[in-house]
């Protein structure tokens, strides 16, 4: 703030190539009585009512961090090829938590701790594995 006012962080998002965007706000109280405003505002007139805001400030970043395996990995989804290979995911790995979650009825675990919850699902799998092995087993033959 020009006054010297602190203004309150408001938001932040990722706009375009790493690029970040940081919304600050002063304010409402601030402005309406400020000799600066109508310089720094451009509508100073909505501090006048209970309705208007205060000024409201951004600026963007650029983050010169190093790409890491995230931003690999979303480059990699976003890619053309990515979204035809991603878009198989409806029928290649959901269906198998819809059956595990509905057929087999597991959607809460009986169990506490890391290693019983771990041993109870690798159970469900292995049995989700074997019915696959029963249903479909002849077609691999």
């Amino acid at each position: 703030c020009p006054v010297g006012e602190s203004l309150t962080y408001r938001s932040q998002k990722e706009v375009e190539n790493g690029k970040t965007r940081v919304h600050f706000e002063g304010r409402l109280l601030q402005c309406r009585h400020c000799p600066k405003k109508h310089r720094c505002m451009q509508n100073p007139t909505s501090a006048d009512h209970r309705k208007g805001s205060g000024r409201q400030v951004s600026f963007t970043i650029e983050n010169k961090r190093q790409p890491n395996y995230t931003d690999w990995m979303k480059h990699r989804v976003d890619s053309p090829q990515g979204k035809a290979i991603y878009s198989h995911r409806m029928s290649v790995v959901e269906p198998v938590f819809g059956n595990i979650g509905t057929t087999k009825r597991l959607n809460r675990f009986s169990l506490r701790s890391k290693k019983k919850v771990q041993g109870q699902w690798q159970l469900y799998c292995l049995v989700h594995n074997i019915e696959k092995l029963v249903n479909y087993g002849q077609l691999a033959a």
